[in-house]
């Protein structure tokens, strides 16, 4: 991959806080029409990356560019190629949903007629076609995020830089969220994401990068980084629990570790080198006449190759000064 095809690079980005070290020398690269998630725990510096990259907080070393433009020679290049939705809402709570993304075409140049036309198609887009003209303060949390993340897109931005999108989101609008996400990245859009769902990062994200105490720790895809814990998973579920012993003799045998572990009541696990014990499995199954109800082959999820590569859990992050940011 070239530098043209990178709509976001970063090298060495260093941010202190007083005697906060928030950034020690970070490198990001995105590339276009892609999503990267940006994973971390509380406290390893995702936002204030983004607040760099977005030109809301100059980095005290290193350097940056976001749709070829140096974040801190030709900001005003970059925050035109952008939209911004942070970790909280901040639409104007007493102007109703149509006004504030009204508002903010019109400071983006757009005529009244644009203005109102771009307005309606979001609205609609999110769901907020029927609240369009009550205040958004008598919005849910729910629907105010859906509002700001709409507000981030009024420009048709270039890039799109989505700190914690969907948090305060139930289920089914989180998954609202993500078609919206794949949406505008099969329309050219460029996507960096970062997020305490690690089921959210696998999957919207192309590429993961994980930070901890400022540094970047690991790169790769999902599945990539998934491999860092090890092998595969298989499990099984016996239709009859009277057999779960025989069924346990069997997965040992095709079993890296040996003994089959019991993860949940009626389900059987071991650790397996790749996908070729599948079918032997099967086979072996069918031959000793054991039915299941379950039956699958897995690699390890995103959680547990955050845990191992961080020791900690994700959450968000939310540490960075506020006097700070300017």
């Amino acid at each position: 991959m070239t530098s043209h095809d990178l709509v976001i690079e970063a090298e060495g980005l260093v941010r202190h806080f007083g005697r906060t070290k928030a950034l020690q020398g970070v490198d990001l690269s995105v590339a276009r029409g892609t999503v990267l998630g940006l994973l971390g725990p509380n406290g390893a510096g995702k936002t204030t990356a983004v607040r760099i990259l977005a030109t809301l907080l100059t980095a005290d070393a290193g350097h940056a560019r976001v749709c070829g433009y140096d974040v801190a020679t030709h900001a005003q290049q970059v925050r035109q190629s952008i939209g911004l939705t942070g970790q909280y809402a901040s639409v104007d709570a007493d102007l109703t949903g149509r006004q504030n993304l009204v508002m903010i075409a019109r400071l983006l140049d757009m005529s009244g007629a644009q203005s109102r036309r771009r307005a309606a198609e979001l609205l609609e887009w999110f769901d907020l076609a029927e609240a369009a003209d009550r205040t958004a303060k008598t919005y849910s949390g729910g629907m105010r995020r859906r509002l700001d993340l709409a507000a981030s897109l009024v420009g048709r931005p270039e890039v799109i830089f989505l700190d914690e999108p969907t948090t305060g989101l139930d289920p089914s609008k989180r998954e609202d969220m993500w078609d919206v996400i794949r949406a505008l990245v099969a329309d050219g859009s460029t996507v960096l994401l970062t997020t305490q769902y690690l089921d959210e990062a696998d999957a919207l994200a192309d590429e993961i990068t994980v930070i901890d105490h400022g540094r970047v720790i690991a790169h790769d895809t999902p599945e990539g980084l998934k491999r860092v814990v090890g092998g595969q998973t298989l499990e099984v579920r016996p239709t009859d629990p009277a057999r779960l012993d025989e069924t346990a003799a069997i997965l040992g045998a095709v079993s890296t570790a040996g003994a089959a572990e019991q993860p949940r009541k009626g389900v059987l696990s071991v650790p397996v080198a790749g996908e070729d014990v599948l079918p032997a499995t099967v086979a072996r199954l069918a031959s000793a006449g054991i039915g299941v109800t379950e039956l699958s082959l897995h690699l390890p999820s995103l959680d547990e190759v955050f845990f191992l590569l961080t020791g900690r859990t994700a959450a968000i992050d939310d540490t960075t000064p506020h006097a700070e940011v300017a």
